[in-house]
């Protein structure tokens, strides 16, 4: 079952949404505003978002923005205008697509499909904060500069941007990456831990506020600076 964030300020629209949403296998997260979107995506998983544009305190352009600077989750905005310039900045903030209000539920949820499919066929990839890692090609970037893994450190690193805030023990990461658990190598995670950080910082990437060791236990990929 697929979970979907819905974000708009007035309750009468977030229900309405789930009612059409719900019983088409989809877990629906209602959210009254930007900040709580945001808070809860930097932290938890959704497969995609349904975002309104006319909030207060942050309307969903900002939310977009934001949201994009650590997420590449699907990202479909909802709004009661149907100017050509409103979705064009819509796009350009970064979401997938803009449905007008009123909308027929059919639509709606041809569309929801339609963007997940379409995110879903594109390449192994993922994104933090600019920093992007394409699986399928393993290769790595920082703000259009490629940083030059190796195989074990950028499989290291895929497996904290897929998790982050957890914290993986030596032993835990030696059996995941290496395919084997003994207490004599510490040594092999710390170096390629070191290296990791040496070669984000050399791309411009504020490594030390992400990977962080946890003392006593091994390291984690922390999601807030």
């Amino acid at each position: 079952m697929k979970t979907i964030v819905l974000v708009d300020d007035e309750q009468r629209m977030l229900d309405l949404l789930e009612l059409y949403i719900k019983p088409h296998g989809y877990t629906c997260l209602k959210m009254k505003s930007g900040h709580e979107a945001l808070q809860f995506l930097a932290h938890e998983h959704a497969d995609i978002v349904l975002l309104d544009v006319m909030m207060p305190e942050i309307d969903g352009w900002e939310t977009c923005e934001r949201i994009r600077a650590f997420s590449s989750i699907p990202i479909i905005m909802l709004t009661a205008r149907d100017a050509a310039q409103e979705m064009v900045k819509g796009l350009k903030k970064g979401a997938d697509d803009y449905i007008t209000k009123p909308f027929h539920e059919d639509v709606l949820l041809a569309r929801i499909e339609a963007v997940t499919r379409r995110v879903h066929n594109q390449d192994d990839s993922l994104t933090f904060r600019g920093l992007k890692l394409n699986e399928s090609a393993y290769e790595a970037q920082y703000d259009t500069k490629t940083i030059p893994f190796t195989p074990k450190e950028f499989s290291l690193l895929c497996l904290f941007l897929k998790s982050p805030d957890q914290v993986y023990s030596r032993d835990h990461l030696l059996s995941t990456i290496w395919g084997f658990k003994t207490d004599t190598e510490d040594r092999t995670i710390d170096s390629h831990i070191r290296n990791i950080r040496e070669k984000l910082r050399h791309a411009g990437f504020p490594a030390d506020q992400h990977l962080k060791t946890v003392w006593g236990i091994g390291y984690k990929w922390s999601s807030v600076d």
